[in-house]
């Protein structure tokens, strides 16, 4: 099996002086998760069966999820669909050629942290043909007859927040423990959903005027102490996680095979799926699978 067999094609593409709204649009309008870019400016949707086509740059969902959290007044200024791509872009991204091995794909996306590879015709020629992602070598996986299961390689650490914290807050806790992945929880340390880098990247961050998103939340208030909360005011507050997060939760047991983890994956496009045998005891990611591929 070669990559040219599991890649996708055609790729779509985005020009770099484009802004994120449009970028966004084409993510959601074909269920995917990254854009080719290419400097030429673009009057109609482009994709790699175009003639010619060479990549300057990719932009994923992560890509758009960090720059969220940017800091600097001058970007707090300008809403972030009006942003060009060229700003959030990862620039000059590896490539790969189309007769390299899955195994050879999944270790140039792992020893580099990114999720997917534009596919050339050849290291002298540069043309795209094609893309190979962490989907594609997922899909790739599930067709394979292997017997290992989750506890073999599912990772025990995770992240959870709490439905009130802070959209800010839960960037700065994935970024801060390199995960695209968190775990809400309630009151009770209950799992009620989970944030992906797909869900800050998706939901619109911005009010009507461009602001910073908000919502009105009734707060109660005691007339004495032990005594009966009475509803007193309406306060307004940022967005929390529970606003962005995505429900119900998909699990697995820690005794269910890799190759089903792979197919839900598939199925249900995601990257990550919680391990509960009772309590949550784990999370299988993407990249675990990649792992997989390359221990064959």
């Amino acid at each position: 099996m070669k990559v040219k067999d599991i890649m996708s094609s055609p790729v779509y593409l985005i020009a770099s002086n484009e802004p994120i709204s449009r970028a966004r649009n084409l993510m959601l309008k074909h269920g995917i998760s990254r854009l080719v870019v290419i400097e030429n400016d673009m009057t109609k949707e482009v994709t790699s069966r175009s003639p010619e086509v060479i990549s300057i740059g990719v932009v994923t969902k992560t890509d758009i999820s960090e720059r969220l959290d940017q800091a600097e007044p001058k970007w707090r200024r300008r809403p972030i669909d009006n942003i060009p791509i060229k700003v959030v872009m990862s620039p000059d991204p590896l490539t790969i050629h189309p007769d390299a091995t899955p195994r050879q794909a999944a270790e140039i996306l792992l020893e580099n942290n990114i999720s997917g590879l534009p596919v050339v015709r050849s290291k002298t020629d540069r043309n795209l043909i094609g893309i190979i992602t962490k989907l594609d070598l997922i899909r790739y996986y599930s067709t394979l007859d292997d017997t290992t299961v989750v506890d073999d390689i599912m990772e025990k650490f995770f992240l959870t927040v709490h439905r009130h914290h802070s959209i800010s807050h839960v960037i700065h806790e994935m970024k801060s423990n390199q995960v695209d992945r968190t775990i809400v929880v309630d009151d009770s340390n209950q799992p009620v959903g989970t944030i992906t880098r797909t869900d800050l990247a998706m939901n619109r961050m911005t009010n009507p005027e461009g602001g910073l998103p908000s919502k009105d939340v009734k707060m109660a208030r005691k007339d004495r102490i032990a005594g009966e909360k009475v509803l007193r005011y309406v306060k307004e507050v940022s967005m929390v996680a529970e606003d962005i997060m995505s429900t119900p939760i998909i699990t697995l047991s820690k005794n269910s095979r890799v190759t089903d983890a792979a197919k839900i994956m598939v199925d249900q496009r995601i990257n990550g799926i919680l391990v509960v045998d009772e309590d949550i005891t784990g999370i299988v990611y993407s990249k675990n699978i990649l792992q997989a591929i390359i221990a064959r």
